[in-house]
């Protein structure tokens, strides 16, 4: 490990997500095992997820209601310990609510924030931290189209063409080009073998048909990231958010621990954007062509 370590001391992974939360349901194991190989992580997060819903109800009380974002805030800074962040930047913006809602028109919301303003917050933290790669979402949302993940998507794709053109906000920092963009996805592949686990050991699966509707992008993914030894971590990151996830969650921890690890141990990831060529096939590490 420590020869590991030494070779990627001088490198750092950067992920954009829209809200406390997304950080553990989206590649922890991915970041849990790089910080394990010496480098630096890096959270950047959108929101305060002050517009989620209670979803475990042993959580539902008065006091988390009428402090829902400070509660999340505690719960994330409990899951990126967890995890292994090395550091957590939050953009400062408010949940912007599920697509529809009143709260998307807030005009503290992510939904609603100038998109200049957004991009150049990024770029700052692009240039200070100088991550190689970044990790952000697809912009196809169509399963989940929430206005805070799409703003994710469009300010992390500017950002990343221009954090290292000294003519775009020069005023914030000296120019730093990362080198790959990742969008993190969750694929099908992945949710046909929860369901067929389910459906094995007799247990009742959680994946109905509107799950199995949702348009595959298994064809675009590049990447597969084996975390096959950091199952404990991903399931103790979601655990820690314990106003979004229930202990005895069905979909989270519906299948026994042994037969979960060996379902599907890898993040999946598509290579959207690359200045050391793309693959040939299927990368496993997200540093390929750059080490």
């Amino acid at each position: 490990m420590a020869t590991k370590a030494s070779k990627l001391a001088n490198y750092t992974l950067m992920t954009v997500h829209a809200h406390p939360d997304d950080e553990s349901s989206k590649g922890p194991g991915t970041v849990a095992k790089y910080h394990d190989q010496g480098v630096k992580t890096v959270l950047i997060c959108a929101t305060g997820g002050e517009e989620g819903d209670i979803l475990n109800h042993e959580m539902d009380t008065e006091y988390v209601r009428n402090h829902l974002g400070e509660v999340r805030l505690q719960e994330l800074e409990a899951a990126t310990k967890i995890i292994g962040y090395d550091e957590v930047v939050m953009l400062g913006y408010r949940d912007s609510g599920m697509a529809g809602a009143e709260t998307n028109s807030n005009p503290d919301c992510f939904a609603m924030a100038d998109k200049t303003e957004a991009v150049g917050k990024l770029v700052y933290e692009i240039r200070r931290t100088k991550p190689q790669v970044i990790v952000t979402y697809d912009e196809d949302q169509s399963g989940y189209p929430h206005p805070d993940h799409l703003q994710v998507h469009d300010i992390s794709v500017v950002a990343f063409d221009i954090a290292g053109d000294k003519d775009k906000f020069p005023h914030l920092g000296e120019p730093f080009q990362p080198l790959k963009l990742y969008y993190s996805v969750w694929s099908k592949a992945r949710i046909v073998q929860m369901h067929e686990k389910f459906i094995e050991l007799g247990l009742e699966s959680p994946f109905d048909e509107r799950w199995f509707d949702r348009p595959s992008r298994d064809e675009f993914i590049t990447t597969k990231i084996n975390v096959s030894d950091y199952y404990e971590i991903r399931a103790g990151a979601l655990r820690a958010h314990r106003t979004q996830i229930e202990e005895k969650s069905k979909f989270w921890f519906g299948i026994p621990e042994e037969e979960a690890k060996k379902i599907y141990p890898f993040d999946d990831y598509v290579l959207a954007k690359s200045l050391v060529g793309f693959p040939q096939e299927l990368e496993s590490d997200l540093f390929e062509g750059i080490r």
